[in-house]
């Protein structure tokens, strides 16, 4: 038989509890940013969470959006290595995209659902110290190591969360875009995922989610791994379990909770409501990052 509302909110009730007054960072991108449903749920999740005494903080991508106005503006992305050469010129448009139209609408949406969200870009209340991002790139041991400038893209040096504090403190959601200002005033764009890691780990979060397009981690015949240790996910990306994209998305996982936050999760933004599902319910729907000694899922805790 299939759960009743009452099963359903019996089930959630331990956990609203157990995060009521608590911090979660949601790392808000990929398709769950493009589909108009899947705005509206995430809109409505967030609002939930603060009305039940949960303190949200969202940090956004962007990268579909920055493409489209490039490209309206006659401008040609490159990339290097996967990351976008960000010049100048560049940078402004990411910086008008992101610090502007995805990060208010984002905020529009929040608030026409009942919130009281709030945008900030790194350069607001000095929140994000970044510094130039330096990647020296080695192909195998035959040939001298090749150093890369990727440009205006940029590392966090530092997060001051006192503008996130005061904002939480009066009932605001912070919206952040992952924009951050070098020691001299420079701008800088930042990778969402490494924004929302340091945040977390700034605010001593109780959990950081990510929002991706796949389930989670899975295992070599393609299940979904539900709960993964920090020991347990660096042994699956030295032997190759984890590849590819998965491996960023982990690496910050393990960097947050090395870093004092509670759980870190990695969850697919293609389901409806999957915040809730993955915060609410015994099983989740994505993949738990856990330190050892620290327990799975709350129900084990």
């Amino acid at each position: 038989m299939s759960q009743t509302v009452a099963d359903i909110l019996i089930e959630a009730l331990p956990y609203i509890k157990r995060f009521s007054g608590k911090t979660i960072v949601v790392k808000y991108g990929g398709h769950a940013m493009k589909d108009e449903k899947l705005k509206q749920d995430f809109s409505n999740d967030i609002t939930l969470l603060k009305y039940i005494g949960v303190n949200p903080v969202v940090v956004h991508g962007g990268g579909p959006q920055i493409n489209l106005v490039l490209e309206a503006m006659g401008m040609t992305s490159t990339f290097i290595r996967g990351m976008r050469y960000t010049d100048e010129s560049t940078m402004d448009v990411v910086e008008m995209v992101l610090g502007g139209k995805v990060n208010k609408d984002i905020v529009a949406r929040i608030n026409q659902e009942g919130g009281k969200a709030v945008g900030l870009t790194g350069k607001d209340g000095g929140l994000i110290l970044a510094e130039k991002m330096k990647i020296l790139f080695q192909e195998d041991e035959s040939k001298p190591p090749e150093i890369i400038d990727p440009g205006m893209v940029g590392d966090v040096k530092e997060i001051n969360p006192d503008i996130i504090h005061t904002l939480t403190a009066k009932g605001f959601i912070p919206v952040i875009a992952p924009v951050g200002i070098g020691s001299r005033g420079e701008t800088y764009n930042i990778n969402a995922d490494v924004v929302a890691a340091k945040v977390a780990t700034a605010l001593q979060a109780e959990r950081l989610i990510l929002l991706t397009d796949v389930d989670g981690v899975l295992d070599q015949e393609k299940k979904l791994v539900s709960t993964i240790s920090g020991k347990t996910a660096g042994e699956m990306i030295s032997d190759n379990r984890i590849s590819g994209g998965m491996i960023p998305k982990v690496e910050k996982a393990l960097d947050a909770v090395r870093g004092g936050v509670g759980k870190s999760h990695i969850i697919n933004g293609r389901i409806p409501h999957a915040l809730l599902l993955e915060l609410f319910t015994d099983s989740g729907i994505g993949t738990q990052v856990y330190l050892e000694g620290k327990g799975e899922r709350i129900k084990d805790d």
